[in-house]
């Protein structure tokens, strides 16, 4: 099925939501805290990212590349095959960041050259995203960590067309679904569940920070998530729900918040009311 796909090029020309500089900044607001908080470096303890080289690997216009330059990030690249995408980024941040326009199967970096990488949204876009996570594999040094923003397959409301159980259909059904509701002509993205992305990154050393984020949002500055009273209400009640019970939600996340090493490590934050729960790899 992967070799039947289309690359997708100039990705932000027609998914206008790479292009809304404020919530793009707000995820890489949440990715900054989550590393921040695996990382032992809490608020008031300097640049999360000091001294590091950290690669944004799907960067597309940008926005994200540059808050992990704003994180004190030494070298901080962004990578994409979205042209348009590259040119806007080029133009507005390329003093501070590096921006190549690459493969994510064959990353333009020496082995184990990266101190961080960020792989946010991407992997259902991509056409092999196996052999992506084995580039990331390869670049990222020993004592490295990469963030995953994984949608989940099992997810009910599809993220990119805002229709319920879009993911949940073969190819073919999916592809008439999303021309019936006029949203586009065809469905790219490929999502895998919860299972399927742990066999994806079954190299790495995996800790999930999907409920952390979700019961304590204010820490990971994540406090859009739930707006209104009706978030407000939801958030309290998922603070009160039980750990067992919360951990059974997990297959249904929509979307998973994963943070992986090469090597066995542990997160060094502080204590949380939810902690970070490792994910067991062979």
């Amino acid at each position: 099925m992967g070799k039947e796909r289309a690359v997708q090029l100039a990705y932000s020309e027609f998914q206008g939501a790479m292009l809304d500089e404020a919530k793009r900044r707000r995820k890489a607001a949440k990715i900054i805290a989550v590393l921040g908080h695996f990382l032992g470096r809490a608020p008031g303890d300097g640049p999360v990212l000091d001294g590091m080289t950290v690669a944004d690997i799907g960067c597309s216009a940008g926005f994200i590349a540059d808050e992990l330059a704003s994180a004190g990030a030494r070298h901080a690249i962004g990578v994409d095959i979205d042209v348009p995408g590259l040119r806007k980024a080029s133009e507005r941040f390329g003093e501070r960041v590096t921006f190549l326009c690459a493969d994510g199967t064959a990353l333009p970096f020496p082995d184990g050259s990266m101190d961080a990488l960020v792989f946010n949204h991407i992997y259902e876009h991509v056409v092999d995203p196996d052999a992506v996570v084995k580039e990331m594999h390869r670049v990222l040094a020993d004592d490295g960590v990469l963030y995953l923003g994984l949608g989940n397959r099992l997810g009910v409301m599809e993220p990119h067309y805002k229709l319920p159980f879009l993911s949940y259909l073969p190819p073919a059904l999916a592809d008439r679904y999303v021309r019936l509701s006029g949203r586009a002509d065809h469905y790219h993205e490929r999502f895998r569940t919860r299972g399927g992305l742990r066999r994806m990154l079954r190299d790495f050393h995996i800790w999930d920070y999907s409920l952390p984020v979700l019961v304590s949002p204010d820490r990971f500055a994540g406090g859009e998530l739930f707006p209104g009273a009706a978030g407000r209400a939801a958030q309290a009640a998922l603070a009160r729900t039980p750990r067992p019970a919360l951990r059974g939600l997990l297959p249904v996340v929509p979307t998973y918040l994963w943070v992986a090493t090469k090597t066995p490590r542990r997160p060094l934050g502080a204590a949380l009311p939810q902690p970070p729960r490792s994910v067991r790899t062979p």
